[in-house]
């Protein structure tokens, strides 16, 4: 879809010449359309418009990563307005027709915080944290003209409704996850997805690394889980794999974007790809065939070999080394092929192993079975009793309710791509709930965060990935970020409507629901 676009672009290019001089008309500015729906906006009079003489401007006390921060939104900018953008340190505020960003110590902003005041001299963006600079820069991109996002030079004019923004987050985990397992996606697919999520203010990003179809991260001392069970997926592809170096770049890319890498290996069950591997992690020490089809729960690893605990081990402690971020993800869903007592012995070992290595805990709400170690986190899909009793024990919970957030579930019946198992989730289903009321006994104050998962047993190729994701990611980047009493379908529709001409700029593939009033 993104090619014919710019076959479009290219045809109309003549026409768009002889045109200039009566351009079409541009939408007034507004502080309206914001997603995620700000904590506080308050609107001015006028409008700042930025010029080719504007330049990026940051504070010289905290010179070095708030310059980074600048360049990304030159770099964002230039594209389609054609603008230098210079960016440089200052001591004092800069002259008019600037932006300037600033280190404040505005504690009711938080870590994750900003304030945004735009005058029709300057626009000033400050936060406690670069963090909150670099959201802060993601409300300036989506207070521009849509045509921003172009790749290509656009007519002007580049106006900012004038007024004032402070924002912070509801929730400290806000993310995606991506199955690269069942249908493997390369680097350059990885990192779209995290500027995707980047824009809307997400800061997490789970990558599901390991399932029965196939091993998608280089384990240096096991070298055959990549060798062997990456080199297939679903319908019997050619799979793939990351070296480490390239899991490193796309940690490195999440990183400058203020997004965390949350690895995940899948056991006990999920494991056919290691178990089609290495014959000694089965208990009858046969290597298990290769999968490519899409059942669950048929795999285990052998609880009662030593050699499943090394496997583990040396699993966890690569990852570890090549992972900054504090989470390791150990999965524990759907282990049907596993006896209980084997389920609670390998997930204990695991939780003990993940420690040892200096990292925490996440696993999918059935490890709450366990002996769920301190500062270990749940991840609630399914099973509500198992949340909660996680919940008893001490856990964090992040909710990803698999009839609400999961990402490959279809629209509805007619929908091309994606599963229903769990329910058809509209639009609208998909924004209207709240997690720290979806489950009794489950309150705000037990919850981590917000998960939307996309798996990928019908999922091939990008235009498939953004089909699945939007228009339903910038609502659960809003029910993570926007305080759930400002939340209403009606009102975010209309913003979400609102996104149409940014969403296709950015040359996303979304599905048009019928449920939204969609602009041209």
């Amino acid at each position: 879809m993104k090619n014919s676009i710019g076959k479009f672009l290219l045809f109309l290019l003549p026409v768009a010449v002889v045109c200039c001089n009566n351009p079409k008309p541009q939408e007034a500015p507004t502080l309206q359309n914001l997603i995620p729906k700000p904590v506080s906006v308050t609107a001015g009079d006028g409008v700042f418009a930025l010029t080719e003489k504007a330049g990026i401007y940051v504070e010289s006390d905290s010179a070095q990563e708030l310059l980074k921060i600048g360049q990304y939104l030159a770099d964002k900018l230039k594209p389609a307005t054609g603008f230098g953008l210079n960016v440089s340190a200052v001591k004092d505020t800069p002259m008019a027709g600037n932006i300037y960003l600033s280190i404040s110590s505005d504690t009711a902003l938080g870590d994750e915080g900003y304030e945004l005041t735009i005058t029709k001299e300057l626009i000033k963006l400050t936060a406690n944290k670069p963090a909150g600079l670099f959201y802060g820069v993601q409300t300036i991109r989506q207070l521009l003209p849509a045509k921003a996002e172009l790749s290509t030079a656009q007519e002007g004019p580049w106006e900012i409704a004038t007024g004032t923004i402070r924002d912070y987050p509801n929730y400290a985990y806000r993310g995606s996850m991506l199955d690269v397992g069942r249908h493997f996606f390369g680097v350059d697919d990885v990192k779209r997805y995290i500027d995707l999520i980047a824009f809307y203010k997400m800061n997490i990003m789970h990558l599901h690394l390991s399932d029965d179809q196939g091993w998608r991260i280089e384990i240096k001392s096991w070298p055959n889980l990549t060798a062997h069970g990456g080199s297939t997926e679903v319908g019997g592809g050619k799979g793939g794999f990351y070296t480490q170096e390239q899991y490193k770049d796309i940690v490195k890319y999440a990183a400058d974007r203020y997004i965390t890498v949350i690895p995940e290996i899948d056991m006990p069950g999920h494991t056919n790809a290691a178990l089609a591997s290495y014959a000694e992690l089965n208990c009858n020490d046969t290597a298990t065939q290769l999968y490519s089809g899409t059942d669950v729960g048929f795999s285990t690893l052998c609880a009662s070999k030593e050699v499943t605990y090394k496997f583990i081990d040396d699993v966890v402690r690569e990852l570890a080394e090549i992972t900054p971020g504090p989470w390791i993800h150990i999965g524990g869903d759907e282990s049907h092929a596993t006896k209980k007592e084997d389920y609670i012995t390998i997930i204990n070992k695991a939780q003990d192993i993940v420690k040892a290595h200096g990292k925490k805990v996440i696993g999918w709400d059935e490890i709450a079975i366990s002996t769920v170690q301190p500062n270990s986190t749940a991840q609630y899909w399914a099973d509500a009793e198992n949340s909660k009793e996680a919940v008893t024990k001490g856990a964090k919970i992040i909710m990803s309710p698999a009839a609400k957030s999961y990402l490959d579930m279809q629209y509805d019946s007619t929908t091309r791509l994606g599963l229903h198992w769990a329910a058809y989730i509209e639009v609208d289903s998909a924004y209207i709930w709240d997690p720290a009321t979806l489950v009794p006994g489950i309150a705000k104050e037990n919850i981590l965060g917000v998960e939307a998962p996309l798996w990928t047993e019908t999922i091939t190729k990008m235009d498939d990935i953004e089909y699945m994701v939007f228009p339903r990611l910038p609502g659960y980047a809003e029910i993570g970020w926007s305080p759930a009493a400002g939340r209403s379908w009606d009102e975010y529709k209309v913003r979400l409507g609102n996104s149409a001409p940014r969403l296709k700029a950015m040359g996303i593939d979304y599905y048009p629901s019928k449920l939204v009033p969609w602009a041209q």
